[in-house]
Parts: structure tokens; sequence; C-alpha cells
């Protein structure tokens, strides 16, 4: 028979035997999981430009790029992509002046200000607000803050640019808030409290410490609420007043490439010339999400370099 010792190696040799295989098994279905991830990507946008490319046979890509009119059941037709273009940026350009500020500082002041117990207070209302669906958003836009806009600008309609950028700019905080919470709480106390024992302020730490570690953290924040600024379709759809106009100022209705889509996919005749310039505005549009997220991405590696 053999030894106890023996049995006990043996079955050891097993079971290291086994957790190798469990932790090559799990290695592949990440890596598996992180391939499918760039296949998906590569098939959406492979969908996107067949659909989009046959515009391109009958009406001429340059007139579709700099065009100034959107005009797609007219006679000819015409499918300029610059109003809506210009509709997008304004509002998204307009959330981000607001919402990012706001969100940064709220985000240091419960990470780093409040007491545990407003913070245990406040976080969890605040992600609860990411839950709020946006036609919700876009009721309260349309029948509260349109309104109030209008009064208070003496304008002819609040539904404007103003009105999207203030509504799309509530739905990125959140997001904006919570991660960016979480990444300077996850800032190691030491140099908080290296900072402190050295004489600097609890503004100093904060904004000299804190801050730049965290960065990389706030940054990714900061994109992804963009993200979900520039894909937002039902709030611009029901507040941004859907005029294809190129906007002179933020008090001006503008169209946004999302809520054209959504607006008009629906009643376009399929393979008509219209459906194919709905799927060239949804090829821009995931082409200017694309290199939103590259240039942060560039951003953050070099910060990381120069930090080293």
């Amino acid at each position: 028979m053999m030894p106890r010792s023996g049995k006990r190696r043996q079955f050891k040799g097993r079971h290291k035997l086994t957790e190798r295989w469990f932790e090559w098994i799990i290695e592949r279905i990440i890596q598996a999981s992180g391939l499918l991830t760039i296949v998906f990507i590569m098939l959406i946008f492979a969908f996107l430009l067949k659909n989009s490319l046959p515009l391109f046979k009958i009406y001429p890509l340059k007139a579709f790029l700099i065009g100034r009119d959107w005009y797609p059941i007219s006679a000819p037709a015409r499918f300029g992509l610059v109003p809506l273009l210009a509709g997008s940026l304004m509002v998204t350009l307009g959330s981000v002046i607001i919402a990012v500020p706001l969100g940064v500082a709220a985000a240091i002041y419960l990470a780093e200000v409040a007491r545990p117990s407003i913070r245990e207070a406040i976080k969890p209302v605040v992600e609860m607000l990411a839950a709020i669906p946006s036609v919700v958003l876009g009721f309260i836009g349309l029948l509260v803050l349109a309104p109030y806009i209008k009064n208070l600008l003496d304008l002819p309609t609040g539904l404007t640019a103003m009105t999207g950028s203030i509504m799309l700019a509530f739905m990125a905080l959140p997001t904006i808030i919570s991660i960016s919470e979480d990444a300077v709480s996850s800032v190691p106390r030491d140099y908080r409290e290296a900072s402190l024992a050295l004489g600097a302020t609890r503004w100093q730490t904060i904004s000299r410490i804190m801050i730049p570690v965290a960065l990389s953290g706030i940054t990714a924040a900061v994109m992804l609420g963009i993200g979900r600024v520039i894909g937002e379709t039902m709030t611009v759809l029901m507040v941004t007043g859907n005029a294809a106009l190129i906007p002179h100022s933020i008090t001006q209705p503008v169209r946004t490439m999302t809520a054209t889509i959504a607006a008009e996919m629906g009643e376009t005749v399929q393979y008509s010339e219209h459906y194919y310039a709905l799927f060239s505005i949804g090829a821009m549009l995931f082409v200017l999400t694309f290199a939103v997220n590259f240039t942060a991405e560039i951003v953050l590696h070099r910060f990381r370099g120069i930090r080293r």
C-alpha cells in the first residue's frame, strides 16, 4: 500500500494540475471575450458602411459632407450633413461645459470634503438619477425647462440648443460624479497624509496631489459622460426644436444627428436614397465617437508618461 504521505502528495499534484487547467480555461475565455468585442465593433462598422456607401453612387460625397441643407423629401433631395453636425456639436459642447465642472467638483466634495453621513446620503441619490429614463427627462425639459427659458430670455420658442444642453448635462452628471468620486477615493491615503504632514492645506492637497493622481479615472468619467451625451436620442428629439438649420446661437432650435435618425428612419422607404443617407449619418456618428475615445486614450497615455 502507498504511504499516506505519498497519497497526500499525489492529491496535491492533481489539485495543482486541475487549478492550472482551470486558470488556462478562464484566461482563454477572457481573451476570447476581448477579441469578440473587437469583432463586434468591426461588424457594426461594416454594417453601417454596407448601407451607407450606396448613397454615394447617386449622391456626391462632397455634397453630403459640406452640404448646408437637409431636405430629404424635396425634389431634388438634398442631404447636407453640416446643419446636423453643427447641432450635435453645439448641444454636446454646451452640455460638457455645464456637466464637467459641476460633476468633478461634486465628486471632489463627496470624496474629500463631505462628512461620511452626507456622502452616504448623497451618493445613492446621484446614482439613482442615472436610472431615470431619457424620455422622462425629455418630458420634464419639454413641459418645465423649455417654457422657463422662453420666458426668461424672451425667445420665440424654448425648444433650443440651450435646453438640450442643460438636459443632457443633467443626464451626464450622475456618470461623471460617480466614477470621478470612485477615482478620487481610490487614491492611497498615504499620499493625502504625507501632503498634510508636510504642511500643505486641504485645498493644496486636493489640487496638487489628489486630482493629478486620479486624473486618469476622472478623464474616463468625463469621456463616458460625453459618450452618453453624443449618443442620446429621445431627450434631444423632444427639447431641441428639430430645425435642420445651421445654428448661430445657442438660443436657436437645432437638430442633432441622432434625432434625425430616430425621427426619419421609420418613415423612409427601405433601400431608398433617404434610407442610405440616414445610415451615412450613423456611420459618421460612429466615426466621431471613435475619434473622441481615441483622442482621450492618447491624452491618458501621454499624461501617464509625464507622471513617470
